[in-house]
């Protein structure tokens, strides 16, 4: 049990099989110090999400919580399939504020006005803040919830988070929120403390040949690249196999490990192609903005620059705490990571994250696309890990 008068974060998994037993088993012991005041659980598709909500609130019944499905769990000791993990944080000097939007494609920008009323019900006295979202990942153009969020509150607030997984199905994620399994919406809340908080996404791809032009694109796709057929453009210039021309297995084999690059000011951000597969059509596509008239690249990586790139990432967001102890951190990896890296690769990627968060807890999930912004309007990304610190 942590003393009290500190800030704590707590994490607990649970292997029982019993969606309810398991959530209330996870939601006890990670209760490790007092006054607790957000309760996130990530919690595996194979479980009832009812049966979940419905066992941590056996066990905490009025804290804040909010939660979703997952592609795996991470939380100390490996990443797991088919768990229920709970984290709590709570201490003197933190307090939450949340928000929800239902409803939320074809109004992504709305939505994303609608969550970020919740930063501004943050306390003022409290100079330290994050938004912390987790959306459906089903819903399209993420981005634009981004954007709706940054006209309210400009840049002043940092925003982490993921898009809920199913295990690869793609076909049901969900989140929680509001005490209810939620789909088509966003859950987020203000984390506000008195003491810093930082977050820090990288990616471990690097760009390869010269940059194309985005010459035709729209809702999440690009159509053409440099004035010719994107998948054909995108393929020739990775010289990609004749198969992955003509088979969407092939295709999404090959794609997984080599995603699109695209221009922002901070880089070049990664875009899975690996997922809305377009043979017959021939445009390639993730399902957020891609915009047309920007530069893009093939980007290539491997499982070393992967692991290189948690890190930076950790060593970068334990360094944005300004020389203070975490006493937590929370991680969000990308399914298609998972999917190059493997069953060995996303050990030795817990490991290193273990290890940066020196000996205090860490917990996430594997998302469907990864959200963490710190400067300018964009910040949904793909094929990259995010990490928030609480000091």
């Amino acid at each position: 049990m942590i003393e009290p008068g500190r800030r704590w974060m707590g994490v607990a998994r649970s292997t029982d099989g019993a969606s309810r037993a398991a959530a209330a088993q996870a939601a006890r012991a990670a209760l490790t110090g007092v006054g607790p005041k957000l309760l996130i659980v990530w919690f595996a598709i194979s479980h009832d999400p009812t049966e979940v909500l419905a066992g941590v609130r056996d066990a905490v019944p009025d804290v804040p919580l909010i939660g979703c499905s997952t592609h795996g769990e991470i939380a100390p000791g490996g990443p797991s399939d088919g768990t229920v993990v709970v984290t709590a944080i709570g201490g003197p000097g933190i307090e939450v504020t949340t928000a929800v939007a239902e409803a939320v494609s074809g109004r992504q920008r709305e939505a994303g006005a609608e969550i970020a009323q919740c930063a501004l019900r943050a306390r003022a006295d409290l100079p330290h803040r994050v938004l912390l979202m987790l959306t459906d990942g089903r819903i399209r153009d993420q981005e634009a919830i981004l954007r709706g969020i940054y006209g309210v509150v400009g840049a002043s607030v940092p925003l982490i988070g993921g898009a809920a997984g199913d295990g690869w199905q793609m076909e049901h994620t969900l989140v929680i929120g509001d005490d209810r399994v939620l789909v088509d919406a966003v859950v987020g809340v203000t984390i506000a403390s008195v003491s810093p908080v930082a977050v820090a996404v990288g990616h471990g791809w690097r760009k390869t040949g010269d940059p194309m032009i985005v010459t035709g694109a729209g809702n999440g796709r690009v159509y053409t690249l440099d004035d010719r057929p994107a998948m054909d453009v995108y393929l020739d210039r990775l010289g990609a196999p004749r198969e992955a021309y003509v088979d969407r297995d092939a295709f999404r084999d090959f794609a997984l490990s080599r995603p699109l690059g695209v221009q922002r000011r901070s880089g070049a951000e990664a875009r899975n192609m690996a997922t809305e597969i377009d043979i017959e059509g021939r445009s390639i596509g993730c399902g957020t903005a891609i915009d047309h008239g920007g530069l893009a690249w093939a980007m290539t990586g491997d499982v070393d620059s992967i692991l290189a790139a948690t890190d930076a990432v950790c060593e970068n967001v334990l360094a944005g705490l300004g020389g203070r102890e975490p006493v937590g951190l929370l991680a969000f990896s990308c399914s298609a990571l998972r999917a190059v890296l493997g069953d060995e690769g996303i050990t030795w990627e817990n490991e290193r994250i273990a290890k940066w968060a020196r000996n205090t807890p860490f917990s996430g999930f594997y998302t469907y696309g990864e959200i963490a912004r710190v400067r300018g309007i964009d910040g949904f990304h793909n094929q990259t890990l995010a990490v928030l610190a609480i000091s």
